[in-house]
């Protein structure tokens, strides 16, 4: 019969063990651990300006460009930078997580949904109604909505390909990085103790 209080004590004392490691890091790799969702957050902003300056020319939109590029750069960074650090960060700081293939291919993972493609496809939405309400582009009528989307859609995709495989690396190579800081860190003696 499992005891939740007993694993919760555990998961708390595997966490302690890990924090101590980590925080004998020198302090750029410490920081490195601590500080790589937002680095993928900061991609993820840029991968939503670049969608956004990519639709407004598309659909010919000239208004309201901080009210529609503030939006493109909080939202993608927001939902990075938490996805990464609930699917990677927290589980390799919890010892959830003890793959390097598996943190390569979640962080990879997360690069790709939320750092890359996400960005995209919320630009679609916000630069629609841009477009529709000052009236920049001939709009489809009902029926041909989804057939003029993937039209207008396709060349931004094409010039996104490269930032949304960048960031998709950049978020694989950090979680190998995080890995192996990790293991590191383990392999560090406890504070205080003296090998003989």
């Amino acid at each position: 019969m499992e005891n939740p209080e007993l694993d919760t004590v555990k998961e708390n004392h595997i966490f302690d063990i890990i924090t101590r490691k980590i925080n004998q890091l020198p302090e750029a790799e410490r920081d490195l651990l601590e500080h790589g969702s937002t680095y993928i957050g900061i991609n993820a902003a840029l991968c939503g300006l670049i969608a956004n300056s990519l639709f407004r020319r598309v659909l010919n939109v000239t208004q309201a460009r901080i009210s529609a590029g503030l939006p493109m750069a909080v939202i993608p960074f927001l939902t990075a930078n938490a996805s990464y650090k609930a699917f990677v960060s927290l589980p390799l700081n919890t010892g959830d997580l003890n793959c390097e293939t598996c943190t390569v291919i979640r962080g990879g993972l997360v690069g790709l949904v939320f750092g890359g493609l996400h960005p995209v496809f919320l630009a679609i939405p916000v630069n629609g109604g841009l477009a529709a309400r000052y009236t920049s582009a001939l709009l489809p009528e009902k029926g041909n909505i989804l057939t003029y989307w993937i039209r207008i859609s396709k060349p931004v995709f094409r010039k996104m390909l490269f930032p949304i495989l960048l960031q998709t690396g950049f978020a694989a190579h950090l979680g190998s990085r995080q890995y192996k800081l990790l293991i590191k860190a383990l392999q560090l003696p406890e504070p205080g103790l003296e090998i003989q």
